[in-house]
């Protein structure tokens, strides 16, 4: 579980630094553009099947430190976004540190996972991700996973055990969304060869625009709760960004 430290309050996010420099939290939900969201997926065809199940995977290697701050505010909009089409059971899962690794039972209420998410402090170390799929694979055979996001900026791993275990998701259904930040051109490889071969889609986002990973977390969470049809009638109503995201999923 995630440490038990006090949760930080947002002020404390802000105020939050990395190598001695201040690291913001991003911009303020547009109370205007939730409401005006959460009432497009209450018209969205329900996709059947009940509550979707959801891994939210996150590198919280130190590089992250921001970007975990950003997921942080914005992952609460991701149980209103879905409570209509039947709503989400969420998995928190990060990597950090040397080794460490974590699995967070499956959450159905915003309060539970921003209360894990705030446990987190982002810790050097390596990339795992391949940890992350091996836990995704585990998880699905057990009770399938409607999806797995995964958010990182970095591969430092084999590409080859990568691709067999998205090639593992693949056969079961359960598609990978892959969220890059930056614009590395190994990482964006490996990340786009995972969601190929796993049914699932490549992203990349900027930090500096949390809308952008707003409106890309809110497309994933519609598809794990209302199915490809509510995903395509979301995506006819939003940016291009997650029109392009759409169009990857077979």
């Amino acid at each position: 579980m995630p440490d038990k430290s006090e949760p930080r309050t947002p002020q404390q996010r802000q105020s939050s630094s990395r190598n001695g420099l201040p690291v913001g939290t991003g911009e303020k939900s547009d109370k205007q553009s939730i409401e005006q969201f959460i009432h497009q997926v209450r018209s969205l065809p329900t996709g059947g099947g009940g509550q979707g199940r959801l891994v939210f995977a996150l590198d919280a290697t130190a590089s992250r430190e921001a970007t975990w701050d950003q997921a942080c505010d914005l992952q609460s909009e991701l149980f209103l976004a879905t409570r209509d089409l039947g709503g989400l059971a969420i998995q928190l899962c990060y990597y950090r540190g040397y080794g460490e690794f974590k699995a967070t039972a499956f959450v159905t209420q915003t309060q539970q996972l921003l209360k894990l998410m705030n446990g987190v402090r982002c810790l050097g170390g390596i990339t795992q991700i391949n940890r992350v799929l091996q836990h995704a694979l585990k998880e699905t055979r057990a009770q399938p996973v409607k999806a797995i996001v995964f958010i990182g900026d970095c591969c430092e791993e084999s590409i080859d055990p990568l691709c067999h275990s998205a090639g593992e998701l693949g056969m079961l259904r359960t598609p990978v969304f892959m969220f890059q930040e930056g614009n590395d051109a190994h990482t964006k490889a490996v990340f786009e060869q995972v969601s190929k071969l796993s049914g699932g889609a490549y992203a990349p986002f900027d930090r500096s625009s949390p809308q952008l990973l707003k409106d890309l977390l809110s497309a994933v969470a519609v598809y794990a709760s209302g199915g490809v049809k509510a995903l395509k009638h979301f995506a006819s109503q939003s940016s291009p960004e997650v029109k392009r995201l759409t169009g990857q999923i077979r």
